[in-house]
């Protein structure tokens, strides 16, 4: 630790040195100032904002935009946004993963996406975000609990992606990104295409993405007590491909806007062979060692589409606004027919389901919303509501989870009042009503059992017909106070969040942990109260924000390790089943910012999270995939030059402590220093500018594990040195 430091600390001083020398040649260099401060004038403008929002909400939010996610692009929309404080991701190989905020995930966490909730497969452990990043262009991320304004599920907080600005009159144009890693040899292309007339409008674009087997800095990797030699620091069959197509169009007037959103994601990627399954053994190296970027068994194929409409209008002193949508996420996971427990050794072929289709699910929903927001002195009142049907069927050889349907409904009512230019006050009432039916199921094929000392075969029942219905009053309060470069922050509120069918009714081996998960039908619905405090200070060459919270849940929902074993469905597989306890969690972010001139700042952020179970088999346990403190350091660099815009230079270093509590069977995780380098700038061509921004991550190639990963309890470390480089050309035509 004090070795990185020194290193680092030497090399920023080293760095400070040039960067002045540079800044005071640059400063004696001729250059047309004009349209630099024109440019100045808009980025203030836009952080003006974003600044009274964050002055008026008394929510912990982060907003951040398609310039920001361009410098820090990962392999996933997530990935590219855990520089935020407070902001992880539960990793699955290089190209998907899913939200981790304050150390909450799964369904904990919700995802809108154009104002629609993202429903997924409710986020298993092997299921990422269905997100294009290219399509994104800000981003809020809200941190705590938000079931006031998206209902069930947003316990822990809400990505909230909001929708592309539309285009300005009378206007042609579009965009080429072109994206290429070293890691695993990606290659990425993005293309986009908009135009307006007077009141019409369309904005389109496709993404495609081929990317092969990603390296780590290790060649052995141990899963379980097996040793697995990789080739070439390659993790076999971890290639993917991805293709995604979205298209938004509508009509826009003085005082009605109706916009129409069609988008389709599509995705193929690879398990890592030799991490799936019940036989790491029985992998054959030889195929798969042949090629990087071909896509081998065990893998799976995810298609997401959206289709809405999004429809606003003003009548007097009210704005109202509705949104009818429909998505479908249709995913399948392919591996080599292997009989475990009573299961056939050779595969039926009468078999309703084929015989690589392992696992199979399909889900619809169908959604309306609708809000009105008016003014009533110093009132600023909306009220709305919102209905959900989803359906999910099942298929393949492999049993998990049931299929089932699901009903919710919830109005809601928000005030925000202005008491004066310093004070606002807000305050909010929920009621959420959801049902939820699940399908019985049998084995489809027999299994001895054994009674009155007689044994005989039959097909076993692995759910049953149930069905639940929920529901809870939910409620915020909140104060702000902005004295002047002071800005004070309280929020008290509770959330509430329905069980799901895997945690009610899950009855199976889950291949890609090694253990068989057992739901529980008694658990009741998750209730969570939490305090949020914020203080910022802002001036002209530094600020500092601080964001602590205290969480205390009567009834947390966690899958709990047992010690029994299961004999039915592949011998040896540990049991695991859903419990609820009661926890008690708090931590804050810190994040702060120093210009030691125009050009050059130095910037802090860090966090820490505690949790603790009250209650249960696990008392005085933390929670699982519970995240380290961290703290990360960056020096940033954004010169004046002659031909380019917002150029930039930036190196950090995180420094993530040492995990040591954890939640049996998860292991320590030991501390890690990783550098990262990033550089860029905009090109100027007339009247469209050229970006071109490249990272260094990972620097130096460390070998560390990241203890919120998937991969984590097989010693698998995180990806070695990456180098990314990203363009994008844009292109505009007035009429």
């Amino acid at each position: 630790m004090k070795n990185a430091l020194s290193m680092y600390w030497k090399y920023c001083f080293l760095l400070l040195s040039l960067l002045i020398a540079a800044e005071a040649v640059s400063q004696n260099q001729p250059s047309d100032k004009k349209p630099e401060i024109k440019e100045l004038n808009e980025v203030l403008v836009n952080g003006n904002s974003i600044e009274q929002r964050k002055k008026e909400e008394s929510l912990n939010v982060e907003t951040v935009n398609n310039s920001f996610i361009q410098r820090n692009l990962g392999g996933s929309l997530m990935q590219s946004l855990q520089k935020l404080p407070g902001v992880k991701t539960i990793s699955i190989g290089s190209g998907g993963s899913k939200p981790l905020i304050r150390g909450l995930s799964f369904n904990q966490v919700i995802v809108v996406e154009n104002g629609l909730k993202h429903e997924g497969q409710q986020w298993g452990a092997d299921h990422g975000l269905e997100i294009d990043q290219y399509a994104v262009n800000r981003v809020e991320i809200i941190k705590g609990p938000s079931s006031f304004i998206y209902g069930s599920d947003a316990v822990g907080g809400a990505v909230n992606i909001k929708p592309l600005p539309l285009p300005s009159q009378n206007t042609f144009g579009g965009s080429v990104d072109l994206t290429g890693k070293s890691n695993n040899a990606q290659f990425g292309s993005s293309v986009n295409l908009f135009g307006r007339n007077e009141n019409w409008f369309f904005d389109s674009r496709i993404t495609t993405m081929d990317y092969g087997d990603y390296r780590v800095p290790t060649d052995v990797v141990h899963v379980y007590s097996y040793a697995v030699p990789l080739y070439k620091n390659h993790l076999r069959n971890t290639a993917g491909r991805e293709l995604d197509f979205h298209l938004s169009s509508g009509y826009s007037g003085e005082h009605f806007k109706s916009v129409f959103y069609f988008s389709n994601v599509h995705t193929k990627s690879g398990f890592f062979a030799n991490a799936h399954g019940l036989e790491p053994r029985n992998v054959d190296l030889e195929l798969h060692d042949k090629s990087s970027r071909d896509i081998l068994m065990p893998y799976q194929q995810v298609n997401h589409l959206k289709v809405s409409n999004t429809t606003s209008f003003q009548l007097g002193n009210h704005a109202f606004e509705t949104q009818i949508g429909f998505q479908n996420n249709f995913r399948r996971e392919y591996s080599h027919y292997v009989n475990h427990g009573y299961m056939p050794p050779i595969y039926p072929e009468d078999m309703y389901a084929p015989q690589d289709l392992e696992r199979q699910y399909n889900k619809d929903v169908w959604s309306f919303s609708a809000k009105d927001e008016f003014r009533i002195q110093n009132h600023q009142i909306t009220v709305g509501s919102n209905v959900a049907f989803q359906q999910n069927e099942i298929g393949g050889w492999s049993f998990l989870i049931p299929a089932f349907t699901q009903f919710n409904a919830g109005l809601f009512a928000y005030d925000k009042i202005e008491l004066n230019e310093k004070w606002f006050l807000n305050g909010a009432v929920r009621y959420d009503y959801g049902k939820i039916k699940m399908k019985s199921y049998y084995d489809w094929f027999q299994s001895p059992v054994s009674e009155n000392n007689q044994t005989e075969l039959e097909y076993l029942q692995r759910s049953q017909d149930l069905t639940k219905t929920f529901d809870s009053f939910t409620w915020s309060i909140g104060a702000n106070y902005n004295p002047g470069k002071l800005s004070l922050k309280a929020n008290l509120g509770s959330s509430f969040r329905m069980p799901i069918a895997k945690e009610l009714a899950s009855n199976g081996v889950n291949y890609h942990y090694f253990r068989f998960e057992k739901g529980n039908p008694n658990l009741d619905a998750e209730r969570s109260y939490q305090l949020d405090l914020g203080m910022e200070w802002n001036q002209q060459n530094w600020s500092f924000q601080l964001t602590p919270f205290v969480n205390y849940f009567p009834n947390f929902i966690y899958l709990n390790p047992t010690s029994a074993h299961d004999i039915y469905y592949g011998a040896g597989n540990q049991v695991f089943e859903y419990e609820q306890s009661k926890v008690f969690r708090y931590g804050a972010e810190f994040q702060t910012r120093y210009y030691f001139l125009k050009s050059l700042s130095a910037e802090i952020g860090a966090e820490y999270l505690y949790s603790e179970q009250k209650s249960g088999s696990k008392k005085g346990y933390t929670l699982p995939f519970s995240p380290p403190p961290s703290v990360l350091l960056g020096l940033n660099y954004e010169p004046q030059i002659t031909f380019l815009k917002e150029s930039y230079f930036s190196v950090d270093y995180r420094f993530t402590a040492q995990q040591n509590n954890i939640v049996p069977p998860e292991k320590k995780t030991a501390e890690s220093h990783v550098f990262n380098l990033a550089f860029g700038s905009k090109i100027k061509t007339g009247k469209q500018d050229i970006s071109l921004n490249i990272q260094i991550q990972n620097l130096f190639n460390t070998r560390y594990l990241n203890h919120t990963s998937f991969y984590r309890l097989i010693e698998l470390p995180e990806a070695g040195r990456n180098i990314i480089v990203s363009m994008k050309i844009p292109f505009l035509f007035s009429r």
